[in-house]
């Protein structure tokens, strides 16, 4: 990790935080310049090794995330988030960064649950979900989605933040 990695990292996990907590969309302007920053970053700093370490963690994060977008539980601008930390921080720190959000993730959506009155339905619907994929298959669930209405809505830039500080810290 080069030194300004950590800086860029969370530069561009900070501003998508507030962007995504004020209007719950990530820009593509920001997740595609940041994966084409930590791309040209690389390629400066290690020539075309840097690149493919660059591109293998872009690739990481689309698919690490990509099962819960198809799903329609996590929306696009999430995936491409974790993708451009993902060019800046390579293939096998990328993976730790989805561990660290995806923790992050769930005690956040426990904690908005419980604030919001929401938990017990919550956890039923968490029990309708594994029944469901259990006689269909893996398929998003109708009712159960993000087009889904009255649930509370989590801002995954917050998780995905978290996620970046502890990744960079650890």
């Amino acid at each position: 990790m080069n030194t300004m990695t950590p800086f860029a990292v969370l530069l561009v996990a900070a501003v998508a935080c507030v962007v995504d907590v004020r209007t719950r969309r990530i820009p593509n302007v920001l997740t595609l310049s940041a994966a084409l920053g930590g791309l040209l970053a690389h390629w400066v700093v290690d020539g075309p090794n840097g690149a493919l370490f660059a591109a293998s963690g872009w690739l990481v994060g689309l698919l690490v995330f990509m099962p819960f977008f198809m799903l329609r539980g996590m929306g696009g601008g999430d995936i491409k988030l974790l993708a451009a930390l993902g060019a800046w921080l390579g293939p096998g720190e990328t993976l730790w960064l989805a561990i660290y959000t995806g923790v992050a993730g769930g005690v956040l959506a426990l904690v908005v649950a419980a604030w919001s009155g929401y938990l017990r339905t919550a956890l039923r619907n968490v029990k309708s979900m594994a029944g469901f994929w259990v006689v269909s298959g893996l398929r998003p669930v109708p009712g159960l989605t993000l087009e889904s209405k009255g649930a509370p809505r989590l801002a995954y830039a917050v998780p995905i933040l978290a996620g970046t500080v502890v990744t960079l810290w650890l």
